[in-house]
């Protein structure tokens, strides 16, 4: 065999041994708690614009809301070292979205990742100057329950289906096109990720339709537990459609939840 062919079977062997589930994420955040996400394979650069797109069009914005970047971001990289024959990965995250480190795992799949805490810029990141902007985009500052896959960052606009707002969501209820739901737990315990873990796999493999998800961690929100009469963890309500439906407990019978969910009169 020549040296060139040793060589392409070297380069073939180590290539086929590279794991398929790497890529790069990122997360926007809006100071209300949205959030827009996309997991991408192909490890472009223009994920911020494309997000900020995303925003504007869900919370109908006069423009994208570039000024939340990168303040307001969390990444994540998983990536192969050739030279170790290893998966690593790198996080890193904003101080002021470091409190949803623990939704962060639930999106992008990495349970008990520690999340680095980037450094805060205060030329481009002060709040001040971010206040300002408060009036222009007070949509910002709302909590809509938006939590939003980007799935392909990179299509052209003809080839981007419509997104789906919240307010769509609620408008069509009746016809089952959307659904609220809000999770309440306590604390971040494995229990805690367990369950995380667990509600998100049923609604993106089984649930049928749009929705949108809001985790609640009552010891940081204990009036959001007395508003919505709360007494144990885990809790999901399904806000919309109406009537509203609470289911208490383990999660342990899957389909049963997704019955629940899924009722209506």
């Amino acid at each position: 065999m020549s040296g060139a062919s040793l060589l392409t079977l070297a380069t073939l062997t180590e290539t086929s041994v590279v794991p398929s589930d790497l890529f790069k994420g990122i997360a926007l955040f809006t100071p209300g708690g949205d959030v827009v996400y996309c997991r991408d394979k192909t490890k472009q650069i223009h994920w911020h614009s494309h997000l900020c797109v995303v925003l504007q069009e869900c919370l109908k914005l006069p423009a994208p809301p570039h000024f939340l970047v990168p303040g307001y971001t969390a990444t994540v990289d998983r990536w192969f070292c050739s030279g170790k024959r290893e998966v690593r990965m790198a996080a890193e995250v904003y101080p002021a979205v470091k409190r949803y480190q623990l939704l962060l795992n639930v999106l992008f799949d990495t349970p008990d990742l520690v999340w680095e805490t980037a450094q805060w810029q205060d030329e481009i990141c002060n709040p001040i100057i971010l206040e300002t902007y408060r009036s222009e985009f007070p949509q910002l500052w709302e909590s809509h329950d938006l939590i939003y896959r980007l799935e392909n960052p990179f299509l052209s606009d003809k080839e981007r289906q419509p997104l789906v707002t919240p307010s769509d969501e609620i408008e069509t209820s009746d016809s089952h096109q959307g659904y609220i739901l809000r999770l309440f737990v306590s604390g971040n315990s494995s229990s805690t990720k367990n369950t995380l873990k667990t509600i998100h796999h049923l609604l993106e493999t089984e649930l049928q339709h749009p929705y949108t998800l809001k985790v609640i961690d009552i010891i940081k929100h204990p009036e959001e537990a007395e508003t919505h009469q709360i007494s144990a963890t885990p809790t999901l309500l399904r806000v919309s459609p109406k009537p509203m439906r609470r289911i208490v407990g383990e999660f342990q019978d899957l389909s049963r939840v997704l019955q629940i969910i899924n009722y209506k009169l």
